[in-house]
């Protein structure tokens, strides 16, 4: 497989995952909608681990994730990379209204806990939800919800 150039008009950025197959299937969908993807440490696993390079299938090596060695570290490198929106269950805006424009960067929390309160707190007007029947479901899993934010981006601003 040759390799794709990646975009530098959308990021993907998993802040503390948790599960390696969440981590592979998002950074499939990335390397799909031509995204970079960064992964902010703590990880909940190894970036060798068999099940990463599984989920992520003959992908992996083609995806070169930029790794963070903590939050504060990616949020400094935030205004290089362009507009941030995090994705939370909590947020008052829906992806399908918030003003998208290139460049982006969609944020989202571990699998446990979801992006930090006091983050959320802090970028209120940059959170973005994915509308779902709530009281069915509590939140989607972590990589559908990338592919979802992954694919209006592209929707929108389709790959040239």
């Amino acid at each position: 497989m040759e390799d794709l150039p990646l975009s530098v008009d959308l990021h993907l950025a998993l802040v503390w995952p948790e599960i390696p197959w969440n981590t592979g299937n998002a950074a499939r969908s990335a390397l799909a909608f031509g995204a970079q993807v960064h992964l902010v440490e703590p990880l909940g696993f190894s970036l060798d681990a068999r099940e990463v390079k599984r989920a992520g299938l003959d992908y992996w090596e083609h995806v070169r994730p930029r790794v963070h060695p903590d939050l504060d570290a990616f949020l400094a490198a935030l205004p290089g990379l362009g507009e941030a929106w995090f994705l939370t269950v909590d947020a008052e805006t829906s992806l399908y209204d918030a003003p998208l424009a290139p460049p982006a960067v969609f944020v989202l929390g571990c699998e446990s806990e979801g992006l930090p309160e006091s983050l959320r707190r802090e970028r209120r007007d940059r959170c973005l939800r994915i509308p779902q029947a709530r009281a069915l479901v509590r939140s989607l899993n972590q990589s559908t919800a990338a592919a979802l934010a992954l694919g209006e981006f592209r929707r929108r601003f389709p790959l040239r």
